[in-house]
């Protein structure tokens, strides 16, 4: 079982994410906003984060920045889960150092797949 922090504001996509995370398997650990998700990366070193962008107090892009730079968090893997669907921002995600991008709204069939597959 592998541990996931699912940062996500939104109640309805974090409570689908959740379950379809637990259904496979994961334990799940929820943050709101990109401050909570530093607090929480630091203090459990999940497996894996999926990080959406678009985050109140502090964005996914910052928060997955101080995550990199903190010598504590530095080999976290994140992944974008994000509503960023437009020509070029798949590249742009990557190019900022995600492991991979999920667009939203998710693909309830693949989202267990698409995630076993960053844990790898």
């Amino acid at each position: 079982m592998s541990r996931i922090l699912l940062v996500e504001d939104v109640e309805d996509n974090r409570a689908l994410a959740r379950f379809l995370l637990e259904a496979d398997g994961h334990e799940v650990i929820e943050a709101v906003n990109g401050l909570e998700a530093l607090a929480l990366a630091r203090e459990h070193q999940p497996d894996l984060i999926l990080m959406d962008l678009s985050l109140p107090e502090m964005d996914g892009w910052e928060a997955a920045r101080r995550l990199w730079s903190d010598p504590a968090t530095v080999n976290l893997r994140i992944v974008a889960v994000t509503a960023h669907a437009m020509a070029g921002d798949r590249e742009r995600v990557l190019a900022a150092g995600f492991r991979g991008y999920v667009a939203k709204p998710i693909d309830v069939p693949a989202f267990a797949s698409q995630v076993r597959a960053f844990l790898t």
